[in-house]
Protein backbone atom coordinates (compact mmCIF):
# COMPACT_ATOMS: atom_id res chain seq x y z
CA UNK A 1 0.00 0.00 0.00
CA UNK A 2 1.42 3.24 -0.53
CA UNK A 3 2.14 5.71 2.35
CA UNK A 4 1.43 9.34 1.97
CA UNK A 5 3.66 11.80 3.84
CA UNK A 6 1.55 13.67 6.61
CA UNK A 7 0.35 16.68 7.29
CA UNK A 8 1.85 19.25 9.73
CA UNK A 9 0.76 19.69 13.50
CA UNK A 10 -1.83 22.38 14.07
CA UNK A 11 -0.70 25.74 14.40
CA UNK A 12 -3.41 27.96 16.01
CA UNK A 13 -1.89 31.52 16.23
CA UNK A 14 -5.05 33.06 17.59
CA UNK A 15 -3.25 36.49 17.68
CA UNK A 16 -2.69 36.61 13.99
CA UNK A 17 -6.43 36.37 13.28
CA UNK A 18 -7.86 38.53 9.81
CA UNK A 19 -11.33 39.38 11.20
CA UNK A 20 -12.93 41.06 7.93
CA UNK A 21 -16.75 42.61 7.63
CA UNK A 22 -17.39 40.66 4.19
CA UNK A 23 -20.05 43.46 3.07
CA UNK A 24 -16.95 45.84 3.05
CA UNK A 25 -14.02 43.95 1.32
CA UNK A 26 -12.67 45.18 -2.38
CA UNK A 27 -14.00 44.23 -5.10
CA UNK A 28 -11.77 44.07 -8.36
CA UNK A 29 -9.33 46.15 -6.60
CA UNK A 30 -7.21 44.79 -4.34
CA UNK A 31 -4.92 46.30 -1.50
CA UNK A 32 -2.86 42.71 -2.22
CA UNK A 33 -0.79 43.88 -5.17
CA UNK A 34 1.20 41.63 -7.43
CA UNK A 35 5.03 42.95 -5.85
CA UNK A 36 3.28 41.31 -2.54
CA UNK A 37 2.12 38.38 -3.73
CA UNK A 38 5.77 38.08 -5.54
CA UNK A 39 7.36 38.81 -2.31
CA UNK A 40 4.84 36.52 -0.36
CA UNK A 41 5.40 33.58 -2.87
CA UNK A 42 9.35 33.57 -2.43
CA UNK A 43 9.43 33.82 1.07
CA UNK A 44 6.53 30.64 1.67
CA UNK A 45 8.00 28.77 -1.17
CA UNK A 46 4.63 29.18 -3.77
CA UNK A 47 5.47 29.62 -7.78
CA UNK A 48 3.59 32.04 -9.39
CA UNK A 49 0.73 30.68 -11.09
CA UNK A 50 2.46 31.57 -14.54
CA UNK A 51 5.86 31.23 -13.09
CA UNK A 52 7.89 28.08 -13.10
CA UNK A 53 7.20 25.50 -10.30
CA UNK A 54 9.43 25.79 -7.46
CA UNK A 55 11.53 23.16 -5.58
CA UNK A 56 9.31 20.67 -3.88
CA UNK A 57 8.49 21.62 -0.50
CA UNK A 58 9.04 18.93 2.87
CA UNK A 59 5.36 17.87 3.82
CA UNK A 60 4.93 18.48 7.33
CA UNK A 61 4.55 15.14 9.56
CA UNK A 62 2.29 15.50 12.48
CA UNK A 63 1.49 12.83 15.85
CA UNK A 64 -1.65 10.80 15.19
CA UNK A 65 -3.64 13.28 17.94
CA UNK A 66 -2.98 16.99 15.95
CA UNK A 67 -5.70 18.52 13.90
CA UNK A 68 -5.76 19.12 10.58
CA UNK A 69 -5.12 22.95 9.77
CA UNK A 70 -7.55 23.60 6.80
CA UNK A 71 -8.57 25.88 4.31
CA UNK A 72 -11.33 25.97 1.45
CA UNK A 73 -11.49 27.99 -1.52
CA UNK A 74 -15.23 28.41 -2.67
CA UNK A 75 -17.68 27.92 0.89
CA UNK A 76 -21.21 28.58 -0.78
CA UNK A 77 -23.04 28.00 -3.65
CA UNK A 78 -23.97 25.02 -5.59
CA UNK A 79 -21.49 22.29 -3.70
CA UNK A 80 -19.35 24.93 -2.06
CA UNK A 81 -21.64 25.34 1.11
CA UNK A 82 -21.55 21.09 1.36
CA UNK A 83 -17.99 20.49 1.23
CA UNK A 84 -17.69 23.31 3.67
CA UNK A 85 -20.07 21.78 6.06
CA UNK A 86 -18.75 18.28 5.78
CA UNK A 87 -14.59 18.97 6.45
CA UNK A 88 -16.03 21.23 9.63
CA UNK A 89 -17.76 18.05 10.64
CA UNK A 90 -14.88 16.14 11.48
CA UNK A 91 -13.28 16.14 15.00
CA UNK A 92 -10.17 16.44 14.14
CA UNK A 93 -9.72 19.10 11.14
CA UNK A 94 -10.41 22.79 12.01
CA UNK A 95 -11.17 25.41 9.05
CA UNK A 96 -8.56 28.35 10.01
CA UNK A 97 -8.91 30.11 6.52
CA UNK A 98 -11.53 30.54 3.58
CA UNK A 99 -11.55 32.31 0.59
CA UNK A 100 -14.46 33.42 -2.05
CA UNK A 101 -14.62 36.11 -4.60
CA UNK A 102 -18.40 36.73 -2.80
CA UNK A 103 -18.82 39.00 -0.04
CA UNK A 104 -22.44 37.09 0.31
CA UNK A 105 -20.79 33.61 0.77
CA UNK A 106 -18.23 34.42 2.69
CA UNK A 107 -20.27 35.98 5.14
CA UNK A 108 -22.20 32.49 5.70
CA UNK A 109 -19.12 30.74 5.97
CA UNK A 110 -18.15 33.44 8.87
CA UNK A 111 -21.19 32.67 10.83
CA UNK A 112 -19.64 28.84 10.61
CA UNK A 113 -16.39 29.55 11.42
CA UNK A 114 -16.11 32.73 13.07
CA UNK A 115 -12.48 32.55 14.08
CA UNK A 116 -11.31 31.62 10.70
CA UNK A 117 -9.42 34.32 8.78
CA UNK A 118 -11.21 35.50 5.77
CA UNK A 119 -9.68 36.59 2.01
CA UNK A 120 -11.02 37.23 -1.42
CA UNK A 121 -7.75 36.12 -3.35
CA UNK A 122 -6.90 32.40 -2.99
CA UNK A 123 -3.44 33.70 -3.86
CA UNK A 124 -3.55 35.77 -1.21
CA UNK A 125 -4.44 33.40 1.37
CA UNK A 126 -1.71 30.94 0.26
CA UNK A 127 1.07 33.15 0.21
CA UNK A 128 0.43 34.48 4.06
CA UNK A 129 -1.02 31.47 5.40
CA UNK A 130 1.81 29.94 4.68
CA UNK A 131 2.70 26.81 6.92
CA UNK A 132 -0.17 27.73 8.89
CA UNK A 133 -2.54 25.14 6.42
CA UNK A 134 -2.05 21.90 6.08
CA UNK A 135 -4.85 21.39 3.33
CA UNK A 136 -7.27 23.46 0.81
CA UNK A 137 -10.16 22.36 -1.04
CA UNK A 138 -11.16 23.86 -4.05
CA UNK A 139 -14.42 24.31 -4.76
CA UNK A 140 -14.74 26.83 -7.58
CA UNK A 141 -16.26 26.98 -10.92
CA UNK A 142 -14.67 24.21 -13.14
CA UNK A 143 -12.07 26.89 -15.24
CA UNK A 144 -9.94 27.70 -12.16
CA UNK A 145 -9.34 24.32 -10.73
CA UNK A 146 -5.66 23.52 -12.07
CA UNK A 147 -5.07 27.05 -11.27
CA UNK A 148 -5.56 26.57 -7.13
CA UNK A 149 -5.23 22.94 -7.03
CA UNK A 150 -1.55 23.43 -8.96
CA UNK A 151 -0.58 26.15 -6.59
CA UNK A 152 -1.58 24.52 -3.57
CA UNK A 153 0.29 21.40 -4.31
CA UNK A 154 3.57 23.30 -5.56
CA UNK A 155 3.29 24.33 -2.02
CA UNK A 156 2.83 20.92 0.02
CA UNK A 157 -0.83 21.37 0.71
CA UNK A 158 -2.84 17.98 0.28
CA UNK A 159 -5.89 18.90 -1.94
CA UNK A 160 -9.28 18.29 -2.17
CA UNK A 161 -10.56 19.36 -5.85
CA UNK A 162 -14.27 18.92 -7.13
CA UNK A 163 -14.96 17.00 -10.32
CA UNK A 164 -14.29 16.90 -13.01
CA UNK A 165 -11.06 17.47 -11.52
CA UNK A 166 -9.90 20.29 -14.23
CA UNK A 167 -11.30 22.05 -17.31
CA UNK A 168 -8.64 20.85 -20.00
CA UNK A 169 -7.16 17.67 -20.66
CA UNK A 170 -3.79 19.19 -20.12
CA UNK A 171 -5.09 20.09 -16.68
CA UNK A 172 -5.97 16.84 -15.86
CA UNK A 173 -2.70 15.27 -16.46
CA UNK A 174 -0.54 18.49 -14.85
CA UNK A 175 -2.30 17.81 -11.22
CA UNK A 176 -1.98 14.13 -11.12
CA UNK A 177 1.62 14.52 -12.05
CA UNK A 178 2.10 17.13 -9.54
CA UNK A 179 0.27 15.18 -6.56
CA UNK A 180 2.54 12.00 -7.28
CA UNK A 181 5.66 14.54 -7.74
CA UNK A 182 5.07 16.15 -4.19
CA UNK A 183 3.32 13.61 -2.34
CA UNK A 184 0.45 14.88 -0.95
CA UNK A 185 -2.65 13.40 -0.33
CA UNK A 186 -5.39 14.62 -2.91
CA UNK A 187 -8.66 13.43 -3.89
CA UNK A 188 -11.27 14.46 -6.56
CA UNK A 189 -14.89 14.83 -5.41
CA UNK A 190 -16.69 11.98 -6.32
CA UNK A 191 -18.76 11.54 -3.11
CA UNK A 192 -20.37 8.46 -3.65
CA UNK A 193 -17.06 6.86 -4.31
CA UNK A 194 -17.07 6.09 -0.19
CA UNK A 195 -20.40 5.07 -0.55
CA UNK A 196 -21.80 1.26 -0.21
CA UNK A 197 -23.50 1.37 -3.29
CA UNK A 198 -20.38 2.20 -5.55
CA UNK A 199 -18.16 0.30 -3.70
CA UNK A 200 -20.04 -2.67 -4.34
CA UNK A 201 -20.54 -2.53 -8.16
CA UNK A 202 -16.98 -2.16 -8.50
CA UNK A 203 -16.47 -5.83 -6.13
CA UNK A 204 -19.12 -7.30 -8.11
CA UNK A 205 -16.96 -6.00 -11.34
CA UNK A 206 -13.88 -7.49 -10.35
CA UNK A 207 -15.04 -10.56 -9.34
CA UNK A 208 -16.79 -10.97 -12.52
CA UNK A 209 -20.21 -11.65 -11.89
CA UNK A 210 -21.61 -10.96 -15.15
CA UNK A 211 -19.12 -12.53 -16.90
CA UNK A 212 -17.19 -10.92 -19.64
CA UNK A 213 -17.76 -7.19 -20.13
CA UNK A 214 -19.83 -6.96 -23.87
CA UNK A 215 -20.95 -3.19 -23.15
CA UNK A 216 -21.32 -0.40 -20.75
CA UNK A 217 -24.08 2.58 -21.00
CA UNK A 218 -23.85 5.72 -18.85
CA UNK A 219 -26.28 8.47 -18.79
CA UNK A 220 -27.79 11.29 -16.59
CA UNK A 221 -31.32 12.36 -17.68
CA UNK A 222 -32.28 13.92 -14.77
CA UNK A 223 -35.35 15.76 -14.20
CA UNK A 224 -35.02 19.50 -14.48
CA UNK A 225 -31.23 19.60 -15.31
CA UNK A 226 -32.38 21.50 -18.44
CA UNK A 227 -31.85 24.83 -16.01
CA UNK A 228 -28.19 24.32 -16.29
CA UNK A 229 -27.60 24.03 -19.98
CA UNK A 230 -28.19 27.44 -21.30
CA UNK A 231 -28.81 28.22 -25.28
CA UNK A 232 -27.37 31.07 -25.61
CA UNK A 233 -25.63 33.06 -26.72
CA UNK A 234 -24.38 35.34 -24.00
CA UNK A 235 -25.94 39.27 -23.69
CA UNK A 236 -24.48 41.86 -25.54
CA UNK A 237 -23.55 43.58 -23.37
CA UNK A 238 -22.99 43.35 -19.65
CA UNK A 239 -23.62 45.11 -16.36
CA UNK A 240 -21.59 46.57 -13.75
CA UNK A 241 -20.98 43.51 -11.27
CA UNK A 242 -22.57 43.84 -7.46
CA UNK A 243 -20.14 45.53 -4.57
CA UNK A 244 -19.92 42.08 -3.33
CA UNK A 245 -18.83 40.67 -6.18
CA UNK A 246 -14.79 40.18 -7.12
CA UNK A 247 -16.19 39.68 -10.62
CA UNK A 248 -12.57 40.16 -12.18
CA UNK A 249 -11.41 37.56 -10.03
CA UNK A 250 -13.98 35.55 -10.57
CA UNK A 251 -13.34 35.35 -14.71
CA UNK A 252 -9.49 34.08 -13.33
CA UNK A 253 -7.83 32.67 -16.04
CA UNK A 254 -11.01 32.48 -18.35
CA UNK A 255 -11.32 35.26 -20.96
CA UNK A 256 -12.90 38.43 -19.30
CA UNK A 257 -16.63 38.77 -20.13
CA UNK A 258 -18.77 41.45 -18.72
CA UNK A 259 -20.72 40.76 -15.76
CA UNK A 260 -24.18 39.45 -16.53
CA UNK A 261 -26.76 38.67 -13.49
CA UNK A 262 -28.29 35.32 -13.49
CA UNK A 263 -26.44 33.58 -16.31
CA UNK A 264 -23.04 32.89 -14.89
CA UNK A 265 -22.01 33.08 -10.84
CA UNK A 266 -23.17 31.11 -9.16
CA UNK A 267 -24.80 28.49 -10.28
CA UNK A 268 -25.01 28.83 -14.33
CA UNK A 269 -21.37 28.93 -15.04
CA UNK A 270 -21.39 25.66 -16.04
CA UNK A 271 -23.38 25.46 -19.50
CA UNK A 272 -20.24 28.13 -21.07
CA UNK A 273 -17.41 27.05 -21.98
CA UNK A 274 -15.68 29.53 -20.77
CA UNK A 275 -16.23 28.39 -17.46
CA UNK A 276 -17.70 25.01 -17.54
CA UNK A 277 -17.19 21.40 -18.88
CA UNK A 278 -21.25 20.76 -19.79
CA UNK A 279 -23.26 18.17 -18.49
CA UNK A 280 -21.26 15.40 -19.03
CA UNK A 281 -17.76 17.01 -17.52
CA UNK A 282 -20.25 17.95 -14.47
CA UNK A 283 -21.81 14.80 -13.58
CA UNK A 284 -19.51 12.14 -15.59
CA UNK A 285 -17.74 11.50 -13.16
CA UNK A 286 -20.27 10.24 -10.78
CA UNK A 287 -21.40 7.83 -12.76
CA UNK A 288 -18.34 6.52 -14.67
CA UNK A 289 -16.22 6.13 -11.41
CA UNK A 290 -17.18 2.80 -9.94
CA UNK A 291 -17.47 1.38 -13.25
CA UNK A 292 -13.99 2.27 -14.51
CA UNK A 293 -12.25 1.27 -10.93
CA UNK A 294 -14.57 -2.09 -11.33
CA UNK A 295 -13.74 -3.06 -15.00
CA UNK A 296 -9.69 -2.05 -14.44
CA UNK A 297 -10.21 0.61 -17.83
CA UNK A 298 -6.96 2.76 -19.40
CA UNK A 299 -7.01 5.67 -21.63
CA UNK A 300 -9.44 4.80 -24.44
CA UNK A 301 -8.14 3.88 -28.40
CA UNK A 302 -10.75 6.65 -29.63
CA UNK A 303 -13.77 8.83 -28.92
CA UNK A 304 -16.74 10.49 -30.98
CA UNK A 305 -19.75 12.64 -30.54
CA UNK A 306 -23.08 13.48 -31.53
CA UNK A 307 -24.98 16.54 -30.64
CA UNK A 308 -28.11 18.33 -30.85
CA UNK A 309 -28.76 19.33 -34.46
CA UNK A 310 -30.03 23.00 -33.82
CA UNK A 311 -26.87 23.33 -31.52
CA UNK A 312 -24.33 22.12 -34.39
CA UNK A 313 -26.17 24.51 -36.88
CA UNK A 314 -25.35 27.71 -34.67
CA UNK A 315 -21.96 28.70 -34.50
CA UNK A 316 -22.57 31.39 -31.67
CA UNK A 317 -23.71 28.66 -29.55
CA UNK A 318 -20.75 26.51 -30.89
CA UNK A 319 -18.57 28.89 -30.00
CA UNK A 320 -19.83 29.78 -26.59
CA UNK A 321 -22.16 27.12 -24.52
CA UNK A 322 -22.43 23.81 -24.34
CA UNK A 323 -25.33 21.53 -26.05
CA UNK A 324 -28.88 20.68 -24.23
CA UNK A 325 -28.24 16.78 -25.49
CA UNK A 326 -24.86 14.83 -25.60
CA UNK A 327 -24.25 11.35 -27.27
CA UNK A 328 -20.42 10.71 -26.57
CA UNK A 329 -18.65 7.04 -27.67
CA UNK A 330 -15.16 5.97 -26.59
CA UNK A 331 -13.37 2.73 -27.71
CA UNK A 332 -11.34 1.35 -25.15
CA UNK A 333 -8.66 -1.30 -25.30
CA UNK A 334 -10.13 -4.75 -23.84
CA UNK A 335 -8.15 -6.73 -21.00
CA UNK A 336 -9.40 -9.81 -18.76
CA UNK A 337 -12.77 -8.38 -17.72
CA UNK A 338 -14.01 -7.74 -21.49
CA UNK A 339 -15.27 -10.26 -24.09
CA UNK A 340 -13.24 -8.71 -26.57
CA UNK A 341 -10.21 -6.99 -28.03
CA UNK A 342 -12.30 -3.63 -27.67
CA UNK A 343 -15.02 -2.55 -25.30
CA UNK A 344 -17.64 0.24 -26.16
CA UNK A 345 -18.37 2.80 -23.92
CA UNK A 346 -21.44 5.23 -24.07
CA UNK A 347 -22.92 8.28 -22.52
CA UNK A 348 -25.87 10.07 -22.97
CA UNK A 349 -27.93 13.11 -21.41
CA UNK A 350 -30.47 15.98 -21.99
CA UNK A 351 -32.57 14.23 -24.33
CA UNK A 352 -30.31 11.26 -25.82
CA UNK A 353 -31.75 8.40 -23.99
CA UNK A 354 -30.05 4.77 -23.78
CA UNK A 355 -31.68 2.43 -26.51
CA UNK A 356 -34.33 0.34 -25.97
CA UNK A 357 -32.20 -2.77 -25.43
CA UNK A 358 -31.05 -1.22 -22.31
CA UNK A 359 -34.18 -0.26 -20.92
CA UNK A 360 -35.23 -3.86 -21.76
CA UNK A 361 -32.22 -5.05 -19.52
CA UNK A 362 -33.51 -3.32 -17.05
CA UNK A 363 -36.87 -4.11 -16.72
CA UNK A 364 -35.34 -7.56 -16.13
CA UNK A 365 -33.57 -6.49 -13.10
CA UNK A 366 -37.35 -5.05 -11.72
CA UNK A 367 -36.89 -1.62 -12.93
CA UNK A 368 -39.98 -0.26 -14.95
CA UNK A 369 -38.68 2.94 -15.04
CA UNK A 370 -35.06 3.61 -16.29
CA UNK A 371 -33.00 5.73 -13.45
CA UNK A 372 -32.45 9.38 -14.17
CA UNK A 373 -28.51 8.57 -13.81
CA UNK A 374 -27.40 5.11 -14.03
CA UNK A 375 -24.43 3.39 -15.35
CA UNK A 376 -25.69 -0.72 -16.66
CA UNK A 377 -22.61 -2.61 -17.52
CA UNK A 378 -23.33 -5.71 -19.72
CA UNK A 379 -21.81 -9.20 -19.58
CA UNK A 380 -21.77 -12.57 -21.29
CA UNK A 381 -23.51 -14.17 -18.01
CA UNK A 382 -26.05 -11.26 -17.25
CA UNK A 383 -25.80 -7.26 -16.50
CA UNK A 384 -25.16 -4.88 -13.57
CA UNK A 385 -27.16 -1.67 -13.02
CA UNK A 386 -25.90 1.12 -10.67
CA UNK A 387 -28.59 3.68 -10.31
CA UNK A 388 -26.22 7.36 -9.62
CA UNK A 389 -26.65 7.20 -5.48
CA UNK A 390 -28.21 3.72 -4.83
CA UNK A 391 -26.99 0.52 -5.02
CA UNK A 392 -26.62 -2.46 -7.75
CA UNK A 393 -29.38 -4.42 -9.10
CA UNK A 394 -28.67 -7.22 -11.10
CA UNK A 395 -30.35 -7.81 -14.65
CA UNK A 396 -32.18 -10.45 -14.78
CA UNK A 397 -33.00 -10.68 -11.20
CA UNK A 398 -33.62 -14.07 -10.58
CA UNK A 399 -30.56 -15.19 -11.93
CA UNK A 400 -28.61 -13.53 -8.92
CA UNK A 401 -30.34 -14.14 -6.03
CA UNK A 402 -27.68 -15.89 -4.59
CA UNK A 403 -25.09 -12.94 -4.77
CA UNK A 404 -24.59 -12.43 -0.95
CA UNK A 405 -24.34 -8.47 -0.73
CA UNK A 406 -21.33 -7.19 1.31
CA UNK A 407 -21.74 -4.87 4.56
CA UNK A 408 -19.51 -2.17 3.15
CA UNK A 409 -18.97 0.56 6.09
CA UNK A 410 -16.58 3.48 6.97
CA UNK A 411 -16.12 7.25 6.75
CA UNK A 412 -17.69 9.28 4.36
CA UNK A 413 -15.46 10.86 1.41
CA UNK A 414 -14.50 13.80 3.17
CA UNK A 415 -13.57 12.36 6.16
CA UNK A 416 -11.08 9.67 3.87
CA UNK A 417 -9.63 12.14 2.62
CA UNK A 418 -9.21 14.28 6.12
CA UNK A 419 -7.77 10.60 7.79
CA UNK A 420 -5.71 10.48 4.87
CA UNK A 421 -3.94 13.55 5.46
CA UNK A 422 -3.32 12.82 9.02
CA UNK A 423 -1.93 9.65 8.16
CA UNK A 424 -4.72 7.22 7.72
CA UNK A 425 -5.09 4.88 4.36
CA UNK A 426 -5.26 6.65 1.03
CA UNK A 427 -8.53 8.18 -0.58
CA UNK A 428 -10.18 5.66 -3.01
CA UNK A 429 -10.15 8.63 -5.42
CA UNK A 430 -6.98 10.02 -5.76
CA UNK A 431 -5.27 12.10 -8.73
CA UNK A 432 -2.84 9.48 -9.36
CA UNK A 433 -5.63 6.98 -9.78
CA UNK A 434 -8.96 9.05 -11.13
CA UNK A 435 -7.16 11.63 -13.18
CA UNK A 436 -7.18 9.39 -16.37
CA UNK A 437 -10.48 9.06 -15.56
CA UNK A 438 -11.11 12.65 -15.38
CA UNK A 439 -9.13 12.88 -18.44
CA UNK A 440 -11.70 10.60 -20.56
CA UNK A 441 -14.54 12.38 -19.23
CA UNK A 442 -13.21 15.65 -20.39
CA UNK A 443 -11.63 14.20 -24.03
CA UNK A 444 -15.47 13.95 -24.53
CA UNK A 445 -15.95 17.76 -24.26
CA UNK A 446 -13.31 18.07 -27.07
CA UNK A 447 -15.44 15.62 -29.45
CA UNK A 448 -18.23 17.20 -28.65
CA UNK A 449 -16.75 20.29 -30.04
CA UNK A 450 -16.26 18.09 -32.99
CA UNK A 451 -19.00 17.23 -33.32
CA UNK A 452 -19.45 13.73 -36.04
CA UNK A 453 -15.60 13.05 -35.73
CA UNK A 454 -14.09 10.38 -34.62
CA UNK A 455 -11.08 11.05 -32.63
CA UNK A 456 -8.16 8.68 -32.23
CA UNK A 457 -6.56 9.46 -29.28
CA UNK A 458 -2.41 8.97 -28.46
CA UNK A 459 -2.17 9.16 -24.38
CA UNK A 460 0.89 8.35 -24.42
CA UNK A 461 2.13 12.10 -26.20
CA UNK A 462 -1.69 13.72 -25.82
CA UNK A 463 -2.24 13.90 -29.11
CA UNK A 464 -4.73 13.59 -31.30
CA UNK A 465 -3.34 12.49 -34.85
CA UNK A 466 -6.00 12.45 -37.20
CA UNK A 467 -7.47 15.38 -36.48
CA UNK A 468 -4.96 18.33 -35.20
CA UNK A 469 -7.38 21.24 -35.43
CA UNK A 470 -9.00 19.45 -32.38
CA UNK A 471 -5.68 19.32 -30.57
CA UNK A 472 -6.00 22.97 -29.56
CA UNK A 473 -9.33 22.03 -27.14
CA UNK A 474 -6.54 19.93 -25.32
CA UNK A 475 -5.20 22.95 -23.43
CA UNK A 476 -7.06 26.17 -23.93
CA UNK A 477 -5.24 29.74 -23.95
CA UNK A 478 -5.22 31.26 -20.47
CA UNK A 479 -6.05 35.10 -20.10
CA UNK A 480 -2.44 37.55 -19.77
CA UNK A 481 -1.70 37.25 -16.36
CA UNK A 482 -3.18 34.15 -15.35
CA UNK A 483 -1.10 31.84 -17.25
CA UNK A 484 -0.65 28.56 -15.68
CA UNK A 485 2.31 26.53 -15.50
CA UNK A 486 1.43 23.07 -16.37
CA UNK A 487 5.10 21.39 -16.71
CA UNK A 488 5.12 19.49 -13.98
Amino acid sequence: MRKYARAGESLSDRKRLVKMDPTKEHTVKHCFDRRQFIALSAAGGIGLVSGCATTAPVVRKNSPNAKLNHACVGVAGMMGGGDFDSFKSHPRLEIVAFCDVDANHRAVAAKKCPDARQYIDWREMLAKEGDKVDSVNVTVPDHMHAAIALAAIRAGKHVYCQKPLAHDVAEIRAMARAAKKYGVVTQLGTQHAAGPGDRMMVQFLQQGLIGKVKRVVLCSNRPGAEQYRLLGPRPAQGENPPETLAWDLWNGTAPARPFAPKIYHPVMWRSWQDFGTGWSGDIGCHIFDAVWKGLGLTAPKSVIADEQESWIKSPERRADTWPQSNHITWIFPGNEKTEGNELKVEWFDGEKFPPQEILDIAKSGGMENYPGEAAMVVGTEGSILLPHTSGPIFCPREKFTSVQRPQLKGPSHYHRFVNACLGGDMTESHFVQTGPMAETIILGTVAIRMPGTLLEWDSAHMKIPNCAEAEKFLRRIYRKGWEVDLNV
